[in-house]
């Protein structure tokens, strides 16, 4: 199913005309930076998205997994009219539309992943430049980590990094969908 995007002003009106506007990023994500009146359902939770018959519109950071999953997207959204936010949040902001931004929320996972990925590396690498060849296998081991990451999708450094003390409030700020009967969430 291929859903019709609309531009961040466009979109702007169709809120502003009674459209939901539901952001498919991880909790996370939401929690540092949301578009103000979006609701956070995550797209491995997508299928929780209450049914309703306004319009539903849809985004995230950039656009490519709300495109990626257009059709799953689309079936979420039952019977109402479907769209996609072109360009994500990342284009919201860009086009001037006004966003919520908490920076007292951790970083986001998998820029977490990232930093320390990074670090790790050059840590290895420089410690077994200096002091002794072993050290570069910090750096193979973190290598095959993120190969293995990308082949599965399962990320062990994610996983306990969000278990850290510091993302919790991310977690907490995530708000649990209700089951409704059919109406408008």
């Amino acid at each position: 199913m291929t859903l019709k995007t609309l531009s961040p002003a466009d979109a702007r009106i169709a809120i502003a005309a009674g459209a939901r506007l539901v952001d498919i990023r991880s909790a996370d994500e939401h929690a540092r930076e949301r578009i103000p009146g979006a609701i956070n359902v995550p797209l491995d939770r997508i299928s929780d998205l209450p049914h309703g018959d306004r319009p539903v519109i849809f985004h995230c950071k950039s656009g490519m997994r709300t495109t990626a999953n257009a059709a799953r997207l689309g079936e979420a959204a039952g019977t109402a009219p479907a769209y996609l936010v072109d360009g994500g949040i990342d284009a919201w902001r860009q086009a001037g539309q006004p966003t919520v931004t908490d920076r007292s929320q951790p970083l986001e996972i998998m820029r977490q992943v990232q930093i320390i990925a990074g670090a790790l590396v050059l840590i290895g690498v420089l410690l077994g430049l200096l002091l002794t060849p072993g050290f570069f296998g910090l750096s193979a081991f973190v290598g095959a980590g993120l190969m293995f990451a990308g082949a599965t999708g399962w990320c062990g450094m994610a996983r306990l990094l969000a278990v850290m003390p510091w993302n919790r409030r991310a977690a907490v700020a995530a708000v649990p969908l209700s089951r409704g009967t059919g109406g408008d969430a």
